[in-house]
Order: C-alpha cells, then sequence, then structure tokens
C-alpha cells in the first residue's frame, strides 16, 4: 500500500513540473484575442490597454465627449488614420534612436492635437483643452513630473 502512494505522489509531481512546459509550448493567442486583426499585440491585459488605440475608437469616445458633427468625426478619424500610419512607419525605421523616436512622436501627437482642435468649433475646443488639461495633468503624475523637474505651465493652446 505504501509503495502504491508513494508511485502516485512521483507521478503526481512529474506531472505537475511539465505542465508550464507544456503550456509554454502553446502558440499564439488566437485572432480574437489580438488587439487588432494581424496585429501581434492584445489590446487589454490586466485591464490595462497596451499599445495606441483604434483611430476609429479614439472617434467614438471623441464624438461621445465633444459632440462631433458626422463631418467633424470624418476629419477628426482621417487625422487620427494619418498619424497611426506614420507611427507604424516610425516603429519599422530602426534608425532612429530611442530618443529621437520619442522626440519625433511627442511632435506627432502634438501635431494631430492641433489638427484636431483646428476641426473643432469654440464650444468643443474649450473641452478639448479641458480634456488635454487633464491627460497633461495623468500623464505628469505618472512620469513624476517634468523631466527637468521644473515647474514649467503647459504652452497656451493655438488661438484662431
Amino acid at each position: 500500500m505504501f509503495k502504491h502512494c508513494l508511485l502516485v505522489l512521483i507521478a503526481a509531481g512529474f506531472l505537475s513540473a511539465a505542465v508550464p512546459f507544456v503550456a509554454a509550448q502553446d502558440g499564439p493567442p488566437p485572432p480574437d484575442q489580438m488587439g487588432q486583426p494581424g496585429g501581434d499585440q492584445p489590446a487589454m491585459q490586466n485591464g490595462h490597454h497596451h499599445g495606441p488605440p483604434d483611430p476609429s475608437e479614439r472617434v467614438k469616445h471623441l464624438t461621445k465627449q465633444l459632440n462631433l458633427t458626422s463631418d467633424q468625426q470624418a476629419k477628426v478619424l482621417s487625422i487620427l488614420q494619418n498619424e497611426k500610419s506614420q507611427m507604424d512607419a516610425m516603429h519599422q525605421d530602426s534608425s532612429m534612436s530611442h530618443q529621437d523616436m520619442h522626440a519625433k512622436m511627442m511632435q506627432m501627437h502634438q501635431d494631430t492635437d492641433t489638427q484636431i482642435r483646428a476641426a473643432l468649433d469654440p464650444g468643443q475646443q474649450q473641452k478639448w483643452d479641458a480634456m488635454q488639461a487633464k491627460r497633461q495633468q495623468w500623464a505628469q503624475g505618472h512620469r513624476g513630473g517634468p523631466p527637468d523637474g521644473g515647474d514649467q505651465a503647459a504652452p497656451p493652446p493655438p488661438q484662431q
């Protein structure tokens, strides 16, 4: 009886040790778990979003927040799709240093924000400015403030 129990325990130990190795050999997650069709990063992981949001999803969100007209939705979608294609191309360029790529990406975001703001009416621009200030405040809280540690105020939004 003792030998039988010992044999069962040893077999269970081998099985429990082999499971992680078998699971590690599984392929990538199925396409329905991927962030975008043909993409290679999950859109959500443990409830947190990774990677840039889909332009159409951003337009839906902005439409809710700013009450965009259908004409504005089309303009904003075009702006966001252009930004995404430029970002994708930049990620493929391995000749750029990480620091240069980061600086260029930040400039692209600013340009995109300026273009979106220009497509809005004055009331929407006020809401947009408040959203941007809130986003900037959140980002500084997660980065620990401006890189130089100074009290730099955000530059005022462009006036028309």
